[in-house]
């Protein structure tokens, strides 16, 4: 099934969902980096970056400074939809909130730190009533 471009769409049905879990953000060795259980990895040059549970991180005595709370937007998302992004990082801007965004092939995922994850989830559920989605 092919993902919703339309932005009206996108916005009335984010259906924003909240994971129980904190996260963080690691960075490693792109050689070691294989054997960490991720929920996300992005290789880049300077090592590689995986996004884990707190308790994964603690575990294993890695090092972070940013703790997060994962919000998935449960609306199949296409990966060419334009303004969705935009549309959300600029509601949770307004209100003070930063956010870290990684596009799945279904859905979009926003990271926001863990002391601001209900005031998130409360502007990413006023979005989906707001004048720009189409109920």
């Amino acid at each position: 099934m092919a993902g919703e471009r339309d932005l009206r769409r996108l916005l009335a049905e984010a259906d924003p969902r909240l994971l129980a879990e904190e996260f963080v953000f690691v960075s490693m060795p792109n050689e070691t980096a294989d054997e960490m259980p991720a929920r996300a990895r992005i290789e880049e040059d300077e090592g590689t970056t995986l996004v884990v549970p707190r308790a994964v991180a603690d575990a294993h005595s890695l090092e972070y400074e940013f703790v997060a709370r994962w919000i998935t937007l449960a609306v199949h998302s296409a990966l060419d939809a334009v303004g969705l992004t935009a549309a959300f990082s600029s509601a949770l801007a307004e209100a003070g909130v930063s956010c870290n965004v990684l596009a799945g092939y279904h859905h979009d995922h926003i990271l926001v730190r863990a002391d601001q994850v209900e005031v998130a989830m409360a502007v990413l559920g006023r979005l989906s009533c707001s004048p720009w989605s189409a109920r």
